[in-house]
């Protein structure tokens, strides 16, 4: 007779039974004894008797006890409980013979050092052939591991049920494997909808710097710190510039010998009207200390000429391309005394070529050839300022437009600002931008007024010191 020491399962062969020719495979014992010894629980069976019957190698590391030393004891009094628990405890376990499906209990066990190891027990009753209770086996494993993995459920059920910022789990081919209802609702697409499409069906932009991230993460594990990362949703209302913060971690099998990545684990929350409003700021603060700074050099000027030029260069830095200033032909005009059509002749323009300080021009006095409806025209007869762009049009359409009115080619977006002082108009400035920046916006206007007052106040002051 052979036995299997880590299971306690025998193996007879009859003395009648013909020996096999060539290879053989496992038989039942064998084949228990593999699938009990590769459990992650540790598991003991007791006959009616309350016999051990068997043990697998997870109980024997949790106890110390071998499957030799445990096999054919009589219940866990004095060697795994104590005395004094061992009635109780095997009441517990017995019980579950007579009771319908399965038992969970928690009481201590003891190791074979003499420690104290605190299980949850799940106990259920084994059938024979005849239907009647044989036996009851036990699965057990330490509390603290039991509740961390309770505690792991827990949390992953509450990420994609509950959390208030996205989660999803994206596989090893990048496409999402489980959307929670936040992401979803960021996404703007249902959770069953968005699983298994590619990211680039999903957003508009910003695909690749995401999929760029969840490669890296994949290969070498998750950044030290969030990203953050604008993409465009393509959400049914139309694209929506978002600014997500990201977190990723890797997800890899527990149950490999070595890590298989599952996928990444993709945590976001949208923090777009805070960056906005940090651009916002800082936008804000920038602008203020251009206006400082040109206040102060235009201060040192002694020609309120070239003081107005020192004013329209530093407006120009990261806000337009381009600049003119054009003052109305013949002198100031007040509100009550606009009569006809007004004609404005060019002060300063910025440097065509190579990029420069802007120059003063206009020494001619001859009025700009401005057509009827111009935006600075229309600046002038509004006392406000005027927005136009050529819009989405082929590059030689936008040369056109510009060209048309005056401007260089390479305009395609104009802001006009009037430039008032005194209670009267003295004239108009212009700012330009390529087709490399977006349209103006009242933000940019705003700005661009005060920039005006400025102007207009130096150009007022030329204009007395000429009188004089």
């Amino acid at each position: 007779m052979s036995a299997s020491r880590h299971s306690g399962t025998t193996d007879e062969l009859g003395p009648d039974e013909p020996e096999r020719d060539g290879p053989v495979g496992p038989d039942g014992s064998d084949l228990l004894a593999a699938l009990l010894d590769g459990m992650d629980a540790a598991l003991c069976a007791f006959d009616a008797g309350g016999v051990v019957t068997h043990w697998n190698r997870e109980a024997e590391r949790i106890l110390g006890w071998t499957a030799a030393e445990a096999v054919g004891r009589h219940g866990f009094a004095g060697w795994a409980v104590r005395e004094a628990d061992a009635e109780e405890v095997e009441g517990r376990l017995m019980s579950a013979m007579e009771a319908p499906g399965r038992q969970v209990h928690e009481f201590a066990l003891l190791t074979k050092d003499g420690g104290r190891v605190l299980v949850r027990t799940q106990s259920a009753a084994v059938r024979g052939p005849d239907g009647k209770p044989a036996g009851v086996y036990c699965a057990f494993s330490e509390v603290h591991t039991q509740i961390d993995l309770e505690r792991s459920i827990a949390l992953s059920e509450a990420l994609f049920e509950d959390a208030s910022w996205g989660v999803v789990l994206v596989d090893a081919d990048l496409r999402p494997a489980v959307v929670n209802a936040h992401a979803a609702r960021s996404l703007g697409i249902g959770r069953t909808s968005a699983l298994g499409r590619p990211l680039g069906e999903l957003l508009a932009q910003g695909v690749e710097e995401l999929e760029s991230a969840l490669t890296h993460v994949l290969a070498e594990g998750a950044p030290p710190a969030p990203a953050e990362i604008w993409v465009s949703v393509r959400a049914p209302e139309g694209e929506q510039r978002r600014c997500w913060r990201c977190g990723f971690v890797r997800l890899a099998s527990p149950l490999a010998e070595e890590p298989v990545p599952l996928g990444v684990g993709w945590l976001f929350v949208d923090v777009t009207e805070g960056k906005q409003g940090e651009q916002e700021a800082s936008l804000l603060r920038f602008r203020a200390n251009q206006l400082h700074r040109a206040a102060r050099a235009a201060a040192e000027c002694e020609d309120p000429r070239e003081a107005a030029t020192i004013h329209l260069d530093f407006a120009l830095a990261g806000f337009a391309d381009h600049a003119l200033i054009d003052r109305v032909a013949g002198g100031p005009v007040a509100d009550a005394e606009a009569e006809g059509p007004v004609r404005l002749v060019r002060v300063a323009a910025t440097p065509s070529g190579a990029p420069g300080p802007s120059l003063l021009t206009g020494a001619a006095g001859l009025p700009v050839r401005y057509g009827q409806g111009h935006p600075a025209l229309q600046c002038v007869e509004r006392a406000g300022s005027v927005r136009a762009s050529a819009g989405s049009v082929p590059a030689e359409k936008a040369r056109e437009w510009a060209v048309g009115r005056q401007w260089p080619a390479d305009a395609v977006h104009a802001l006009c600002a009037v430039l008032r002082s005194r209670g009267r108009t003295l004239g108009v400035v212009t700012f330009l931008r390529g087709a490399g920046r977006s349209s103006f916006e009242r933000s940019d206007a705003v700005y661009a007024e005060d920039v005006a007052v400025r102007i207009a106040t130096v150009l007022d002051l030329a204009g007395v010191v000429d009188r004089e």
